[in-house]
């Protein structure tokens, strides 16, 4: 009889800690992807506010998902972001393409919601540019210049060059909802918090400061 009644209760313990296990969060993986509306915001040289419009990019990338409390996790990510903006003068249209790796590194707020979940997450990001052009279009012909990553800019360097530091870091925030079965939608805004250009080392009175800002949507899966 008590060997009975122990082999019950361990069955009942066993069941109930693979229930718990079942139920406890995992670490999950998502594949995401979507359109950036970006802009490049701050200061001219003569410290005018620049007035760019929003230029239409994308990202593509992975992320993981891990439990850190009740309802929270860490989600850092990697992607593929294109970035910049578009430029317009009564004789040209100037479109600037910067092309960045970049570092998510977000906590996410994950709650039951219907047959999903809604979810709200921020955070900061890193990002290193790999790549950019910008073209100038209008009366005259086309021209289309690669960018180049330098923090800063000295005399001998050509002035034909568009210019750019490499580095960027700013904030990260979105809300969406994920179904059960693991497609997820949000809507994503970014700050970036530091200047991108190049600086002149022989102008100190410079006071160009642009930095990125935009949002965009993104839909994904979680597996």
């Amino acid at each position: 009889m008590k060997n009975r009644l122990f082999t019950s209760l361990l069955i009942l313990a066993l069941s109930a800690t693979f229930a718990n296990a079942q139920e406890s969060p995992k670490i999950s993986f998502a594949v995401i992807g979507g359109l950036n509306l970006q802009n490049l915001s701050g200061k001219a040289y003569n410290g005018d506010k620049l007035n760019n419009d929003l230029l239409v990019g994308y990202h593509i990338g992975v992320n993981a998902q891990i439990p850190i409390a009740s309802e929270f996790y860490f989600q850092p990510g990697l992607l593929y972001s294109t970035k910049g903006a578009k430029a317009k003068s009564e004789s040209s249209t100037s479109t600037t393409s910067i092309n960045y790796l970049e570092v998510p590194l977000n906590v996410v707020y994950k709650k039951a919601c219907g047959n999903g979940f809604m979810i709200v997450g921020f955070g900061p990001y890193a990002a290193y540019g790999i790549g950019g052009k910008v073209k100038t279009s209008g009366s005259s012909p086309t021209v289309e210049s690669t960018i180049k990553f330098k923090n800063t800019i000295s005399a001998t360097d050509p002035l034909d060059v568009p210019y750019y530091k490499a580095f960027d870091a700013g904030a990260n925030a979105f809300v969406g909802y994920e179904m059960a079965n693991g497609l997820f939608c949000q809507l994503n805004a970014q700050l970036g918090l530091l200047k991108i250009n190049s600086e002149y080392a022989e102008y100190p009175e410079d006071k160009t400061s642009v930095k990125n800002t935009g949002f965009g949507l993104s839909t994904g899966y979680r597996f």
